[in-house]
């Protein structure tokens, strides 16, 4: 399976500087990882990255539906392999030195492989672990940050209290507010439904009388929407029901700016 992943040698190939694998006469398949590793040890240090992508390119031009994960993991559990190898070799052994020699470069090439996983493949489950609880730890207290800000925004403040029975000129401002036009000459409010402003009314103002003022009265909506019926659509300011005169208190109008 490993001739799959990497790029044999082709024959009469006597070129000194080669990344491929084996011997340029003839070599067993069978000892493909010696050859492997014997490539490893020979090649120039800052080729060590050239050489992962010299082969990942073969495997994935070999395999149009290969994964660059599967050959990585394939060649870390090779290289982890043969390294836990060459540490348990005896200190006495009389290849020690070479031994010494061939897993500091097998850590190097671990460390570069290191540096191009994007799947934390050389990991241990218990880093992953707890990294993955890092991060939901921090997301944790995201929501709950975020869970307050909500509680906040949504926190009844109180309501906005107005003179006993003057709901009807509070509505007679915002019927004149639909006349408004915006600099370009546009509506300044846009409302299709107009028991909008009757609903706006209703749920953040109350009623209060000033010699009374814990008696503190709700607006109803039905007599709000009986003034807002049968809007003239040449004049947001008219109505089939007007507002009583007595309770058109207040004019609004656009301020009137100079020419330069």
């Amino acid at each position: 399976m490993s001739i799959t992943f990497f790029r044999p040698r082709a024959r009469f190939d006597f070129r000194s500087d080669t990344l491929d694998i084996g011997n340029p006469i003839s070599w067993s398949r069978k000892h493909f990882l010696r050859h492997l590793f014997n490539r490893l040890f020979t090649i120039p240090e800052d080729r060590l990255e050239e050489f992962y992508h010299h082969h990942l390119k073969f495997y994935l031009s070999r395999h149009p539906q290969g994964d660059e994960m599967v050959f990585f993991q394939f060649l870390w559990e090779k290289i982890e392999s043969q390294l836990h190898v060459l540490q348990a070799r005896d200190v006495y052994d009389r290849d020690h030195i070479r031994n010494l020699m061939n897993a500091d470069r097998l850590k190097r090439f671990r460390w570069i492989l290191t540096s191009l996983d994007r799947w934390d493949i050389h990991s241990s489950d218990q880093p992953i672990i707890e990294r993955q609880e890092q991060k939901i730890y921090a997301l944790e207290q995201e929501i709950t940050s975020l869970r307050a800000e909500l509680v906040e925004c949504r926190g009844w403040d109180g309501y906005i209290q107005i003179r006993d029975d003057q709901a009807l000129a509070l509505l007679d401002m915002f019927i004149q507010m639909q006349a408004l036009k915006a600099p370009d000459g546009g509506a300044l409010f846009i409302t299709a439904a107009q028991n909008t402003w009757a609903k706006i009314i209703c749920k953040f103002f109350r009623e209060v009388d000033p010699e009374n003022p814990q008696e503190i009265k709700q607006i109803k909506q039905d007599r709000l929407r009986h003034y807002l019926r049968g809007m003239d659509p040449k004049d947001p300011t008219k109505r089939d029901n007007e507002i009583p005169q007595n309770h058109r208190l207040f004019t609004i109008s656009p301020v009137k700016r100079r020419k330069h």
